[in-house]
């Protein structure tokens, strides 16, 4: 599944009008991921269900997005590994 879209780290001035927003927090644009950094999450995860801090901070590295990103979608890709069993 390629259509991934985790949060991402910028906001953009952007306000999402709707229900779930309270008290002047903005929601997040979703994260588009490249097939290539997908394809490497997805390698990675097969590998290794958790990441430290320093394997997090190289893959972010590698795959120009924040570490924030790669726990977010470390931990969505470990749910829908859980929802599938």
């Amino acid at each position: 599944d390629e259509s991934s879209g985790y949060e991402s780290e910028s906001a953009g001035g952007e306000r999402a009008a709707g229900a779930g927003e309270t008290r002047g927090r903005q929601r997040r644009a979703r994260t588009a991921f490249t097939s290539e950094q997908v394809c490497r999450l997805e390698k990675t995860f097969q590998r290794q269900k958790y990441l430290g801090a320093s394997e997090r901070r190289k893959l972010a590295a590698a795959l120009s997005l924040s570490e924030v990103q790669i726990k977010t979608w470390f931990q969505n890709r470990r749910m829908k590994l859980k929802r599938q069993i």
